[in-house]
Parts: structure tokens; sequence; C-alpha cells
């Protein structure tokens, strides 16, 4: 007898659908399984025959045939575990063939019958509720996860009994909405605001650091922190989030889906309600910066996508490492290739970067640095021109007094800071409305010059700059969106000598 159960298989961050197909007949007794299936799915025969027997459900001395189509996909995991075993029950007449139809079913089994947690279930039933299906069946504890998708019924069940029993009753007329425990018509969760861990008054003096911040944050400007070391560069960085915008519920559930795919969401928390701070050692690898794997995972430049990815004594990452950047920082998107194809991960994220300003981290405090010019020279040299051009706002963190450290009155909190990041955030929303840019830093060139325009006193300015300078044209296109959003910041339209000057006076690496 033939039944057909559906599944899924996360390809990248995308979710294609998987026919797993069982067919019962006469012949030696056997399980086999086709479809390009991995060494980890190939194991599933051996767990299901065994849970089918801890659970009294006898196979019958006959050819078992599972095939997964289409069969030019890859299947990795072991999530096909209970898709396996209700085609198989089905094939054999326990279940109803027909409620398969319309049931995602994805889940692994232990030896015992129980359904163990999967990775990717989000992704998953946002593709079955996309397909037309009416249910979907998966490992209890990925319930609260799945509940955020609306209108789709959710079954969480933890053993193989209890699956069992959850198709036996979708084909009756029990209540489903019972079954599910949630209604279909929910409304989604509302993101609110939390209190951030680290305030920017808690970092006593660098007000032009915490400006560089802020017009950082108010434009998703890259930005790259050059002093020597404690200073407070990662103070600055790790204090960037809280005064980042809320996220919306759109961007809540982009992120859950990202981090449902890495496996890294929490089963108590299973909406990503903040945004991402990621902070790689200088030792990550480019795969794991990148995402890696035969069938790749999301890296750190995914990881943080609609966050920040601080990047802690920058020149101490491998050249390759820091190479790969460039892409995602100018596209906002990265691409892998394998063998297999290749795939495209969002990376959407802001670049915080901090870096000493010579290997022992003085210059130029002559009195306290020994490195050589050619020492020096070879430090700032690990990170390449195209990289620092990607890099809109550069400031020095240099030390600070004794004075400014007994002062208790300090600057700015970040409360301060967000609130004009999102009156800023605002101005930008309404001048880019419908179109598919949302910052000032995502302005293409031609756009550039339609919503940059200068005062005569600051294009005098910016010339002279670019004459002495020799600037190149990227660089010169991200002076002017520093400008569009430092005149934003202050509510104006058109950008003026002052608000270009400080602009120009974001470009340390320039000096």
């Amino acid at each position: 007898m033939y039944a057909r159960a559906i599944s899924a298989v996360i390809s990248g961050i995308d979710v294609l659908a998987v026919r797993v197909e069982a067919d019962v007949s006469d012949g030696l007794p056997c399980f086999v399984m086709v479809g390009s299936a991995s060494a980890q799915v190939k194991e599933a025969p051996d767990r299901v025959r065994t849970a089918f027997k801890n659970i009294g459900v006898r196979l019958p001395p006959q050819r078992v045939t599972v095939n997964f189509a289409p069969a030019d996909i890859k299947k990795e995991g072991a999530g096909f575990d209970l898709p396996v075993a209700a085609a198989v029950l089905a094939a054999l007449g326990t279940i109803p063939a027909r409620i398969l139809k319309e049931v995602m079913i994805l889940g692994e089994l232990g030896l015992n019958g129980e359904i163990y947690p999967a990775c990717g279930i989000l992704p998953c039933v946002l593709k079955a509720r996309d397909m037309g299906l009416k249910y979907c069946l998966i490992p209890k504890q990925n319930l609260r996860e799945a509940r955020l998708v609306p209108n789709i019924y959710c079954l969480g069940a933890e053993n193989l009994s209890q699956m069992l029993t959850l198709i036996q009753k979708l084909g009756t007329d029990t209540e489903v909405k019972e079954l599910s425990q949630w209604q279909e018509n929910e409304e989604p969760p509302v993101i609110t605001d939390t209190e951030p861990c680290f305030d920017f008054a808690d970092i006593h003096g660098q007000e032009k650091s915490k400006r560089a911040a802020c017009i950082a944050a108010a434009g998703f400007h890259n930005l790259l922190m050059i002093g020597p070391p404690g200073t407070g560069k990662t103070m600055l960085a790790r204090r960037m989030p809280g005064i980042l915008p809320a996220l919306t519920f759109e961007e809540s559930l982009d992120l859950t889906r990202i981090y449902s795919i890495a496996g890294l969401l929490r089963q108590d928390q299973p909406l990503v309600r903040e945004r991402p701070f990621r902070a790689p050692h200088h030792t990550s690898t480019p795969q794991a910066l990148a995402g890696g794997g035969k069938i790749p995972k999301p890296g750190e430049v995914t990881l943080a996508h609609l966050g920040v990815l601080f990047l802690d004594e920058m020149p101490e990452f491998s050249r390759h490492s820091l190479e790969i950047l460039r892409q995602p920082l100018e596209d906002r998107i990265i691409e892998i290739s394998r063998v297999s194809g290749t795939f495209t991960f969002p990376a959407r994220f802001m670049l915080v970067a901090a870096m000493n300003p010579c290997p022992c981290g003085y210059y130029p405090d002559l009195n306290r640095c020994r490195c050589s010019a050619g020492a020096i020279q070879h430090y700032m040299g690990k990170i390449s021109r195209p990289l620092l051009d990607r890099i809109d706002l550069c400031t020095e963190v240099s030390g600070i007094s004794f004075h400014a450290l007994e002062d208790n009155t300090g600057g700015m909190d970040s409360a301060q800071m967000r609130m004009q990041v999102e009156k800023t955030r605002i101005i930008q929303s309404e001048r880019y409305n419908g179109q598919k840019i949302r910052f000032n830093s995502e302005l293409s060139g031609k756009q550039t010059d339609r919503y940059c325009v200068m005062t005569d006193e600051a294009r005098r300015l910016l010339k002279a700059a670019f004459d002495r300078l020799d600037f190149s044209p990227r660089s010169y296109h991200r002076i002017l969106k520093v400008a569009r959003t430092i005149t934003d910041l202050d509510q104006e339209d058109t950008i003026s000598s002052s608000q270009m000057a400080e602009a120009l006076s974001f470009r340390a690496f320039e000096k």
C-alpha cells in the first residue's frame, strides 16, 4: 500500500517542501530509503523500527520503501524521522492516509518513541502556511515557537503515541482548536521596549565618540574607533544596541527565523525581541563569519542581521576574514557558493570595530610608544583600503583626564540618544517612503545626488577636502551620507558647512 506525508528541508535560509512517500509491498523484509538522503537521514529506519517496537507497533515482514521527493535536493538532519514514521503507518493502514495531505510533519524520534525538538521549525511552519496546508505536527517543545505564525493550526506531540492519537483525531469531528490549543486568528505578540543593559551615561568623557555613535545609529552607518587600550572603545560598542529603535514584529519574526535555523532560540523566549549584538573573537575563521558547511548555516554576519557586529581588535582578525565583509557591507547580503548551489543570507548589520593605533596601542604618545614607523605602518596596513572605504565614520577615542573620570554629571544617556535616533529614523522613513531603502547609509550614488543637497559653502568645503586628501568616489559618497544624517539629527533640510565639517571630522583614518 502507498501513502505520502509532507515535510520540509532547510536549504541555507530557504525552506523547500519534501514529499515523504512510503510503500509497503510483498518481498524480502527490508527497509529501503532513496531520494538523496544524507547519512543522518539513512539512520532513520533503525530509529523508526525500534520506536515502533517500543510503542507496540509491529512492522510486517514485508519490503518497506521510502522515497524523498524531489530527489535532486539533498536531505539533511534527523527531522525526517517523524514524517517517515507517519508515512509508513499510513501505508500500513494504521492512520488515515488522506489526512496526511493537509499536514506538515517535522521531528526527530528517540528509540523509546519520544519526539525530540528540531531546529528551523518557524520557517517550516511559514512554508506550510504559504503552501495552503491546514496543520503542522511538530515536537511539543517547539510549539511556542510555531505559534508565532498566524492562520495555521500547530499540534505538538511528546511521543509517537501522541502523534498517532492526534492524526487519528484529525480524521474525526474532534474540535481542532482544542487539539492545537490556539486560536487561528490570534494576534501577533506585541514587541515592547526593553531597558538597555548598558547605558552611555556610564561612560565619562568621550563626548565626540558618543556623538559618532549617535550618528551611526541614526543612519545605520558603520563605525570604526581608534584609540589606546582602556579608553572605552568596547564600552561604547556594547551600548550601541541600546540606542537603536525597537524591532517591529516583522523584523523580530525575520530574526527569529534566522536564529531558529541556527538552533540558537531559547525555548522560554521563542521570539527574538532585541536587536542582536554579535562580538566574534579575532581567532574566528572566515567560515564562522560568513557561514559554512556543505549546506551552509548562518554565520556571524547573518546572526548580526538588523543589529550590531562588533569586531574588537580589528587588525588581529585574519586578512581573509576581514575581506569577506566587503560584499555584505555593500550589498546587505552574503552569497555562499557550494557544489550543491548558491545560498543567499541576509546581512543588514551595522559594523562597529575597534582598534589600537599601533601594536602597543599608545601611538602618537612617543613617551610611551616604542613601535617603529615600519611596525605602525604594517599594523595599520592589515586593514585594506577597500574595507576602510566602506566604513562611514571613524573617530579617535583618546585618553580621559582625571577630572573627567571624577565628574559624575556625565553627558547624554542612552535614553536621550535613543530619542534623537528615533526622531531621525522617522525623518528617513518619511523621505524614503515607497522605496527599497530605509536609512541614509543605503543611498545609491544617484540617490545621494538627489537627497544630499548642500549649500555652496558646504560644497566648497567638501571640494577642498577632496583635493587635499584624495578621497575615492566611495569615500565621497559616504561622507555625503553621514552629512545627510547629521543634518537630519539637526532637523534641517540642506547640508550646511558646519554639518559637512563635522562629517569630514569623522575620517580619522584619512589623516
